[in-house]
């Protein structure tokens, strides 16, 4: 009874972009019908007999050792299957083609091929495989200088890091692909990476840098004659911003521009993102009966493309709909399904920054053995022409002595190209170790999500607070890690500006930015790591006791934070104006937070004092500490 009443209100809706005019004749409708079934049948000939084609190709390829056809040919099915929405099997032809291009060394074939696999692999979700490949494809590129090939590779990294959120970094690689292909005129490269920097800008809030590239992008698809899936996909992510500026009319005609396109060219897989966002604006107004029959298409429409890397999305919001419209059996089934398919997300994405890493550390460590071979080779060389120095000195002193300044100044040109290369290898080292800080800390917020994750499915209250201070204790070392890599010196933390980081982030965990004002007061001060992080989790303890307990019933206060470096102790002061404590009481909750911060303070050879006088304050001295 349920898919009935969804089929009869589903028919009502724009799902159909066909027109039903009250004067359509029955005749006009059978005659209608009959020639769009021949259209169909057409189609479907000329698609089979361009894949018998295809498979022809191959076997000929074969016969005649044509290796640059066969290869051609594999792409072909490759392209076939794509568009078909076949991606598994496509991949497998290209990787094919692949194995063709690489025992034939045809460089630019091959590159062109990992490109077209990075895609496939994204639209699978499978973000690590797809790094990889991206990856390939943009040393090829480079070896060959091939200009267009590296602008497109920049905009298939950035795709990747979007779906990473990652979309600062994101927005990056994206400019630097339009530079390219503004300069040299690749407008229809140009149109996509426009497309792709207005996506990462709408994550990054910049509601108005995203409409004016998106625009870009959609002028200069128009400009080229493109009216398929890339325009579409324009008008779905233009869609996307008009949302997000509440603009919900302008946003629900971009989707169905891209519905009707995608049902015109029969291109299901386009039909999937409008049919999902539509479901979204409702959910966003308020519409939840109406979000309920988009959502539920959206995810028809994906289980049946085999495109799941947005599922878990879809699962969430009919998630939430179902609690919304008080059906809660369908409420528990949809978020486990979201809960399932969201931790899959989770490692794909780990499993993606592992592989990035691996590559890089990988091609460091061959540079390094590079280095340490010319090094062995220039010492050789070094010895070759000492001994030849010492004969001729023994033969002619004159002629010795040429020899000599000769090796001298032989010497010095290669102790100054050793330098050189010592500057760039230890510049490459620090990019490295930036790029594991930054691995650190995103795998912290993914512990932290997972903390989130499992929280919510907890009903006794003590355990859930004990799960937001978790979470906010791994934030605190998150933080440090960022200020590493963002920082210019990696072993030390400006510990100030950390304290407002993660002032900012306490207080957005207990939605308190209105009730209470942190204050640091104190000069710039930097730590090396091993100081920092025991510190910071002393003061997040302390800002989370004091948000908790200081400023009862909606009371507001203040909390002070100081820093400062006298003799050679170190002095910590967090003070509250809150209603304070009766001294030698015991501490509220399970006392942990209490057992951690004095635990820390014996780590770092300190004392702890305390005044309730005007509120709480409390104060460490840290002795016969060192400055980073």
């Amino acid at each position: 009874m349920k898919r009935l009443l969804l089929t009869a209100v589903l028919a009502c809706v724009s799902w159909s972009s066909l027109p039903q005019t009250s004067s359509q004749t029955q005749e006009d409708t059978l005659k209608n019908s009959y020639l769009e079934k021949e259209r169909n049948i057409s189609k479907a000939k000329d698609t089979l007999q361009e894949y018998i084609n295809f498979k022809k190709n191959i076997q000929l390829s074969t016969k005649n050792k044509d290796f640059e056809s066969l290869g051609n040919a594999y792409i072909g099915l490759a392209k076939w299957h794509e568009d078909h929405t076949l991606l598994d099997s496509s991949i497998i032809y290209l990787q094919k083609a692949i194995a063709v291009y690489k025992k034939q060394e045809m460089s630019k074939p091959l590159a062109d091929a990992y490109l077209l696999l990075t895609t496939n692999y994204s639209g699978t979700a499978e973000y690590d495989k797809g790094s990889e490949a991206v990856y390939k494809a943009l040393a090829l590129y480079e070896k060959t200088g091939d200009q267009r090939g590296i602008a497109q590779c920049y905009t298939k990294i950035s795709d990747l890091l979007y779906y990473s959120d990652s979309y600062a970094e994101g927005a990056e690689y994206c400019k630097k692909a339009i530079a390219i292909q503004e300069k040299y005129g690749y407008d229809e490269d140009l149109a996509l990476s426009y497309r792709r920097l207005a996506e990462n800008q709408l994550f990054l809030g910049n509601l108005d840098e995203s409409l004016a590239n998106m625009n870009q992008a959609i002028s200069l698809y128009k400009k080229i004659g493109e009216n398929g899936p890339p325009l579409l996909a324009c008008y779905n992510g233009r869609g996307n911003i008009y949302k997000y500026m509440e603009k919900y009319p302008e946003a629900i005609a971009d989707y169905n521009r891209c519905y009707e396109g995608a049902e015109k060219i029969g291109f299901t897989r386009y039909m999937m993102p409008p049919t999902a966002n539509i479901g979204h604006v409702y959910i966003l107004q308020g519409k939840y009966a109406e979000a309920l029959l988009y959502n539920l298409k959206a995810i028809e429409i994906m289980k049946r493309i085999g495109n799941t890397k947005n599922l878990w999305e879809n699962y969430m919001h009919v998630s939430n709909i179902y609690s919304q419209l008080g059906d809660y059996k369908n409420a528990l089934e949809y978020h486990e399904l979201y809960e399932q398919g969201h931790t899959e997300y989770l490692n794909t994405i780990i499993a993606r920054k592992d592989s990035e890493l691996q590559v890089k550390y990988e091609t460091a460590k061959k540079d390094l053995e590079i280095i340490d071979q010319q090094a062995k080779i220039s010492q050789q060389r070094k010895t070759q022409i000492l001994y030849i120095g010492i004969a001729g000195l023994l033969a002619i002193i004159l002629f010795g002595m040429y020899f000599t300044l000769k090796n001298i100044s032989k010497k010095r040109k290669s102790l100054a190209i050793l330098n050189t290369e010592l500057d760039a290898k230890n510049k490459q080292n620090e990019l490295l170790l930036k790029e594991i800080h930054h691995r650190v800390k995103n795998n912290l917020e993914m512990v932290k999500s997972l903390i989130a994750l499992q929280s919510a499915k907890l009903e006794d209250g003590a355990s859930k607070e004990a799960m937001l201070a978790s979470q906010n204790r791994v934030q605190s070392m998150g933080i440090i890690h960022q200020k590493l890599y963002q920082g210019e010196n990696l072993g030390s933390i400006e510990m100030k500006d950390y304290f407002m980081n993660l002032s900012e982030g306490v207080l957005d965990t207990f939605n308190a930015e209105e009730k209470v004002k942190i204050e640091c007061a104190m000069e710039d001060l930097n730590l090396d790591v091993d100081t920092a992080v025991p510190i910071g989790l002393i003061v997040n303890e302390l800002l989370t006791n004091a948000l908790k307990y200081a400023f009862p019933e909606g009371t507001k206060g203040q909390i002070n934070i100081s820093l400062v470096k006298e003799n050679n102790d170190l002095l910590l002061k967090v003070t509250d104006n809150g209603i304070g404590k009766t001294e030698g009481s015991k501490p509220k909750g399970t006392g942990f937070g209490t057992q951690l911060i004095q635990l820390l303070t014996q780590q770092l050879n300190g004392t702890i004092s305390e005044d309730y006088k005007n509120g709480t304050a409390v104060f460490f001295n840290f002795k016969n500490f060192k400055i980073a």
